[in-house]
């Protein structure tokens, strides 16, 4: 099976920082602030490998350094420690050694990201269309009608339909916001897509058909996926693979299956055992 990604000690703290923040922090301690210098330690040595066509559950509630994880990757935030690798068919990048232009074409061609709140993701100023067409300009894409079929295609593939495409995204309710966000990440084909807990506040009928359409894309396009979130009726429906977080750290890991239904770890029992 393809490795796409190889994440290995990936720590963000923030604050200035101590040598012993580390050692003062996590579930030991219950909690991630440092009672020596109160920097927060969002995440520490978390690593994890990830492969072609998997969708990669981070569980953990509010806090825990999941949201710190994905927003690493996407060059959102730079990492305190740690190391990063992204495998596609032209080269090996080192993500946290890249430069701004390198970080930019990885952002705008190989990655998509789907936030909570479609206002990070998403230019308000513009209409939908106009944002998928943002998006393929940075990828290199200028011929007018060429952008405007693919924005199309997309809308149309997200079930939004083409004739609201001129309508600015302030006009689509939450659900119909997250299609438009979803069409704009996956405008590049993008190998790698970064989910922010996608289906927050949305009612449970927009939900499954939000989690409908990402298995589709995971399954026509194999596009491999790390999907954060604290519910865990999405994590057992979309991912393979769960890592669980708390307090920066990983508390423990393994097939989603044997995770939800023999957790070992206490804290893990406890959210198992708070979704029935």
């Amino acid at each position: 099976m393809k490795k796409v990604l190889e994440v290995r000690g990936l720590s963000k703290i923030f604050g200035k920082g101590c040598p012993r923040c580390f050692e003062s922090t996590g579930p030991a301690f219950d909690t991630n602030i440092c009672p020596h210098c109160g920097s927060v330690v969002a995440a520490h040595d978390l690593s994890f490998d990830l492969y072609e066509g998997e969708i990669l559950g981070i569980m953990g509630e509010s806090g825990s350094g999941k949201s710190t994880a994905v927003k690493n990757l996407y060059f959102d935030q730079m990492p305190t420690a740690g190391e990063a690798l992204f495998f596609d068919d032209q080269r090996q990048w080192d993500l946290f050694r890249l430069n701004a232009a390198q970080r930019r074409r990885l952002r705008n061609e190989r990655f998509g990201m789907v936030y909570q709140n479609p206002t990070l993701g998403l230019n308000f100023g513009i209409s939908s269309g106009g944002n998928i067409a943002e998006r393929l300009l940075m990828s290199g894409l200028t011929h007018y009608g060429q952008i405007r079929e693919r924005a199309r295609e997309l809308l149309r593939r997200t079930e939004v339909m083409s004739e609201r495409m001129d309508e600015q995204p302030g006009a689509f309710s939450g659900g119909m916001q997250q299609r438009v966000q979803i069409a704009k990440a996956l405008a590049t084909r993008p190998p790698m897509l970064f989910l922010d807990e996608v289906t927050t506040g949305l009612d449970l009928s927009v939900q499954a058909a939000i989690l409908d359409l990402i298995l589709e894309i995971q399954r026509e396009l194999r596009t491999s996926m790390i999907a954060v979130t604290h519910d865990l009726g999405v994590i057992r429906l979309l991912s393979s693979r769960v890592l669980v977080m708390k307090h920066g750290r990983v508390i423990e890991s393994g097939l989603t299956d044997q995770i939800l239904e023999d957790p070992q770890h206490p804290y893990t029992q406890r959210l198992v055992a708070s979704s029935l």
